[in-house]
């Protein structure tokens, strides 16, 4: 590292900008042999570094070269990030693995490691990962208020975040208990899975079994009411009597998380909408109301796209034909509220 920020520095003396040029194509042969440089034990791509030598090498006028070089140098040297991730500011430009559009159109859920869609339900890895890296930082702690076979808490381990689950059903704790223990945890994390009732659970009690005070992110993904039936427990909530009746335990849920949640820190609803009597029921909105009635405000919706369920799987074209004769359009999004609390 410390002989690629000496070209570059040697760069910013160049007397003219076709000899700072010829120099940069040096330097792009010599990167072009490493393939990578490596910064506080961390690899920085030949391809990011490339990318900003081009940028360097279009200019129109050398203080425009130089001004880039200068940023580099800045970005390679200098840490800068917010208070609510480890997003490298100065180098946001690695960063192509962060989604920032509203619309996520995701072919396929990951399955990488431990991660099963075996269980119905289950909301795909990449929600809690990118949720994880935008809104916390290596070494806060995470709730997830639905934890199911534990999704969120194998991407926390993976991505160095501490987790706390919290499932009604205890033969699905066990089961997530038994994936997480197989996902190696290179971070040495801290999780625990609580079989217990996310609107009730003593959240104190539970902190204090672990010496923290507070969590720094809440990812919610509950039933969306009664489209699956998961227990016959009836704090579940997908045996709620109606809608109102579902709102109102989501609330209870969401309540209780806040309770936790420290301020100005994140909570993270991911819910979809559903048909009753061939009448569209914008639960998704209805429900992200419910939370912001808690004190929270809305920082974005995110609307994510799945091209198929299990409910549906291998029956398009029936469901197709549903839609024609029905008058509906077939689902096909989600929604992830992003809500930010006062």
């Amino acid at each position: 590292m410390q002989e690629f920020l000496l070209l570059l520095n040697q760069l910013k003396t160049s007397s003219t900008l076709s000899i700072l040029k010829n120099k940069l194509e040096q330097i792009k042969n010599i990167l072009s042999d490493v393939g990578y440089i490596t910064l506080d034990n961390t690899s920085i791509s030949a391809e990011y570094l490339f990318l900003e030598l081009e940028q360097i090498q279009n200019s129109l006028t050398l203080e425009r070269a130089i001004y880039y070089i200068e940023r580099l140098e800045k970005g390679l040297t200098t840490i800068k990030t917010s208070q609510i991730n480890d997003i490298n500011l100065n180098r946001w430009k690695e960063y192509d693995n962060i989604l920032t559009d509203s619309l996520w159109v995701l072919d396929r859920r990951d399955s990488s490691g431990v991660h099963s869609a075996g269980y119905w339900g289950n909301f795909i890895p990449q929600i809690p990962n990118q949720m994880m890296k935008r809104y916390t930082k290596k070494g806060e702690w995470v709730l997830d208020t639905f934890a199911g076979c534990g999704t969120t808490l194998i991407e926390a381990q993976r991505l160095g975040r501490n987790c706390i689950g919290v499932e009604l059903q205890e033969n699905i704790k066990e089961k997530a208990t038994q994936f997480v223990l197989a996902e190696p945890n290179k971070y040495s994390t801290i999780w625990k899975i609580f079989n217990d009732d996310s609107a009730t659970i003593d959240y104190k009690k539970a902190l204090e079994s672990l010496n923290i005070k507070s969590v720094q992110l809440v990812i919610m993904h509950p039933p969306y009411f009664d489209i699956i039936k998961f227990s016959d427990d009836l704090r579940d909530l997908s045996n709620a009597a109606n809608v109102d009746s579902f709102l109102e335990m989501l609330e209870k849920v969401a309540k209780n998380a806040s309770s936790i949640l420290d301020k100005g820190r994140y909570l993270v609803l991911v819910i979809g909408d559903k048909y009753a009597n061939g009448d569209w029921i914008p639960l998704g909105f209805l429900a992200m109301n419910k939370v912001l009635s808690l004190g929270f405000s809305l920082k974005s919706i995110v609307v994510k796209n799945f091209e198929e369920t299990t409910g549906k799987r291998n029956q398009k074209d029936l469901w197709r034909y549903r839609a024609l004769v029905g008058g509906f359009y077939i689902f096909k999004h989600e929604y992830i509220f992003i809500l930010r609390k006062n």
